[in-house]
Formats: structure tokens, C-alpha cells, sequence
């Protein structure tokens, strides 16, 4: 063997690592291993012992999400400041994962927390909302999901819809893709450009606490913001995105975990507290 084929070796061997690695902080792209069933051996429960390894932290973790937010224990602050968020359109990919429909930029721009800088990678849904406030489930919830250049960091945008006459202008734009891969299980579809800023938020009034990943590996270094602005979807929106999962689940939201004493911050920017 030369020395130009081991080279090649070696160089799709650490790119195999490397993807092997993100995939196993990040976020699940391939949704088959685990379940939202409650009475299967990979429901929720169990998530924790399919790969052990990797996922162990789903049942052992003590900074679990989603959480129940009590607005009766949270600390009201004014401080945080309004969201800086830096979104921009970009080349965009609608993709099947099984339990849920995810939309990936190739650039969408950045959020940047407490002088960290946190790159859009996707927005996902969740039927019903996984955070519930004061112990009521909204609708709908998605997820703007951001990450360090290292991939070890992540930082959530948590956006509650609820059930109305108006639809989501941002489903709205995708409405044909979303009917595109229905009932493709990992199947990807470029839609062009989409600006990440027709996901309206309010960016001023959120909560904002120190969780985990709400799916497998349930990984515990997420800056969680929930957005204070609830969202209307219509009915046939949501229809669009159960029908296009393949696992006929309707539900796909991970149930509250404890809280286990983490503080929760409502930042409420002058003269709205």
C-alpha cells in the first residue's frame, strides 16, 4: 500500500471519528433506536440503556429536560437583555428523521449568550409542546437548536404554539416540502433559501435555564430560552407534520423530568415587570 493510499485511509478514518463524535453529543439525526411510546422497550424510560455509553445520561442525568416552569419559583430579572440573535437567510434542507420533520440551514446565522457564540443548525417540532408553564401543554413547540463551533455547547429557542385561526407563516413557506417527504423515513429534500427570522420571537420576555437535549443522547449543556411569545398553528399545519413522520406516532414530546433545585430566570425588560 503507498503512502498516498494510507494517507487517504487515515484522513476518512478521522472524519468517520469526528462525525461519530458530533453525532453523539448532538442531537440523534437517525430517530429509529429510541421511542415516544410509553410501553415499549425503547420508550422513554428506557432510553437510557439502548447505548448506555451514550446515552446513559437520558435516565442518570440530574439537568434534564423538558421541565414543568412554575412562574410562582422563577427569579424575575431584567438583565438578560433582548435575545442577540443574527439570523440570515440561507440554503436550507427539510429532512424525515423519523419522529419528527427537521429543517437544517447551511448558514442561518448565530445567537450569542453571555458573549458565547452559538451557530442555527436546525428547528424542529414537537407534538404536543414538551415545556409547559405553570403545568399547561401548549400545542406545538419548536426547537431553534445552536451549537458551538466544538459542538460540546448548545443553546435552544423553545417556541409554544397554540391551536388558531392564524396560521404559522414560517410552515406556511415549507407547506409543499413538508407534503414532499411524508412518509419518507430519512428523507431529505433542498428547499433553496430561508430566512430564519420568519420564526417571529418576542426576544425580550423568555425563560432561560441550564438543561439537556430533550431527545437521545439528552446531552446536559444546553442554555434553554423559551420564548415569551406563544404562536399560532392551524389544526391542518400540525396535521402536516404528524402525517409526514413515519412512525404513526401523533405524539412525539419527551414528559417533564425534575427540576432537582435548578434556578429558572424571567428576564422582563423595564417597565413590563
Amino acid at each position: 500500500m503507498n503512502m498516498g493510499t494510507t494517507t487517504k485511509i487515515l484522513f476518512i478514518s478521522l472524519l468517520f471519528l469526528s462525525s461519530t463524535f458530533l453525532a453523539r453529543s448532538g442531537e440523534v439525526d437517525d430517530q429509529r433506536d429510541f421511542s415516544y411510546d410509553e410501553n415499549a422497550e425503547n420508550g422513554p424510560a428506557n432510553w437510557g440503556n439502548i447505548h448506555p455509553d451514550e446515552w446513559g445520561t437520558c435516565n442518570n442525568g440530574t439537568m434534564q429536560s423538558p421541565i414543568d416552569i412554575l412562574n410562582k419559583g422563577v427569579e424575575v430579572v431584567s438583565n438578560l437583555g433582548t435575545l442577540q440573535k443574527y439570523y440570515k437567510s440561507s440554503e436550507a434542507t427539510l429532512t424525515n428523521r423519523g419522529h419528527d420533520v427537521m429543517l437544517r440551514w447551511d448558514d442561518g446565522g448565530y445567537l450569542r449568550i453571555n458573549e458565547i457564540q452559538y451557530q442555527l443548525k436546525q428547528i424542529h417540532w414537537h407534538i404536543a409542546a414538551e415545556h409547559t408553564i405553570d403545568g399547561k401543554r401548549f400545542d406545538m413547540e419548536g426547537h431553534l437548536v445552536h451549537e458551538t463551533s466544538d459542538g460540546k455547547k448548545f443553546a435552544v429557542i423553545g417556541v409554544h404554539y397554540k391551536i388558531g385561526l392564524v396560521p404559522d407563516l414560517f410552515l406556511t413557506r415549507i407547506e409543499k416540502d413538508l407534503k414532499a417527504i411524508a412518509d419518507q423515513n430519512g428523507g431529505e429534500r433542498a428547499i433553496g433559501k430561508i430566512d430564519p427570522n420568519l420564526i417571529t420571537l418576542d426576544g425580550r420576555k423568555y425563560y432561560r435555564y441550564n438543561g439537556s437535549l430533550t431527545t437521545p443522547p439528552c446531552t446536559e449543556t444546553v442554555v434553554w430560552t423559551i420564548d415569551g411569545k406563544v404562536k399560532t398553528v392551524t389544526r391542518r399545519q400540525i396535521k402536516l407534520l404528524q402525517d409526514a413522520v413515519h412512525d404513526g406516532f401523533e405524539y412525539n414530546a419527551r414528559l417533564v423530568q425534575p427540576l432537582n433545585g435548578r434556578p429558572i430566570k424571567l428576564n422582563k425588560p423595564w417597565p413590563y415587570i
